[in-house]
């Protein structure tokens, strides 16, 4: 596959993404790498990783803990103490193996050192492969509020190696795909309809390198977020709002990102129905395939309020207004959406009925 290229590094997929590694750390007077992992990638993706770098350059592991629990300001800390006692440089890299936690913590933690290292993103997740890997977007959760602290910063380059998938369960796997579903909805109709027909995530090479490209070329137009790259963002206004509350929640279980916004897609579909004109067939269309595939999650009349009452810290919103990307149509998304209060608890309704 031919690697994708943004405006100023590359993502790199299966063998080229080693050889280009190789080739970087042969022509860069790095003096030492780091390699962040957790617990799990550790075990499962750390061997395979090392065992593809051809260098005689010092490299450091740093472990922290898994979980969107752990992506916060201590286990940065951490990590800045852990590049610090061990002598980290400017001239040093961190590599950071692993999934969504690991990429966007690993990245904000090379953003800050001694005010910015160089970092390469290894994503293992597919849900990193296909939303992390792009972008630039690095930072920690403040408290269970997502993703609130931290700066728009672009790697050296971005390995893509699918077959650090084969180390995930199926529950990993259907996460990582809500996303990929989510770049059909937002940009490409008959993408959608292909990713649909998927049954089986054994070979999904291409259609990663697919959604890869989608979100490239959104980013490429709108690098800081200021207008387009906001479509990238459906489906995670009432998603990251529900992903925080069970987080916190002892009444729930904690549900993965693609869960969360799973939901939060059927949801904002629901509003957009009501608001800009999506139409029944496409709603239905839209909520049966995110049911068959993440069931139903049961929300107590009670949960609704606290669920709503975080959308106040969502990111897109500007001068007091909580602004949603809804869809006109499917690969049709508009921006900047109001939403009257009164649809949400109709979007609830809509949800937990159909």
């Amino acid at each position: 596959m031919q690697s994708i290229r943004n405006t100023s590094y590359a993502v790199h997929f299966n063998q080229s993404a080693t050889d280009a590694l190789n080739a970087h750390l042969s022509q860069t007077a790095y003096s030492k790498i780091f390699v962040l992992v957790d617990e799990n990638t550790k075990r499962h993706c750390l061997p395979i990783f090392l065992g593809s770098i051809d260098s005689k350059k010092s490299i450091e592991v740093i472990e922290i803990l898994s979980g969107e629990a752990h992506k916060n300001i201590e286990t940065c800390l951490a990590v800045w103490n852990a590049l610090s006692d061990q002598n980290a440089d400017r001239k040093s890299l961190l590599v950071n193996l692993g999934g969504g936690v690991i990429t966007d913590l690993g990245g904000f933690v090379a953003s800050t050192f001694k005010r910015g290292i160089d970092f390469i993103n290894t994503p293992t997740t597919l849900l990193s492969m296909v939303d992390a890997s792009v972008g630039g977007k690095t930072g920690v959760d403040l408290g269970p509020l997502k993703n609130q602290i931290g700066v728009i910063n672009q790697p050296v380059m971005v390995m893509v190696l699918p077959d650090y998938l084969k180390t995930l369960g199926q529950r990993q796997l259907q996460s990582g795909f809500a996303e990929m579903l989510k770049h059909g909805l937002i940009q490409d109709a008959a993408y959608w309809e292909a990713l649909k027909k998927v049954n089986d995530f054994s070979n999904l090479g291409t259609l990663i390198y697919d959604s890869v490209q989608i979100k490239n070329k959104v980013v490429l137009q709108d690098p800081t977020e200021q207008g387009l790259r906001k479509i990238l963002n459906f489906g995670h206004t009432l998603g990251h709002a529900i992903e925080s509350y069970f987080l916190e929640s002892e009444a729930h279980p904690t549900l993965l990102h693609g869960e969360a916004i799973a939901v939060g897609m059927i949801l904002e579909a629901y509003l957009s129905h009501k608001l800009t004109g999506l139409t029944s067939a496409a709603l239905t269309d839209i909520s049966e395939v995110f049911a068959s595939r993440y069931g139903k999650v049961d929300f107590e009349q009670m949960d609704i309020p606290k669920i709503l009452s975080l959308l106040k810290f969502d990111k897109k919103n500007s001068h007091g207004n909580i602004n949603f990307v809804l869809l006109e149509a499917i690969g049709n998304p508009q921006i900047d959406i109001q939403v009257p209060e009164n649809l949400f608890e109709e979007a609830f309704a809509y949800y937990a009925e159909f």
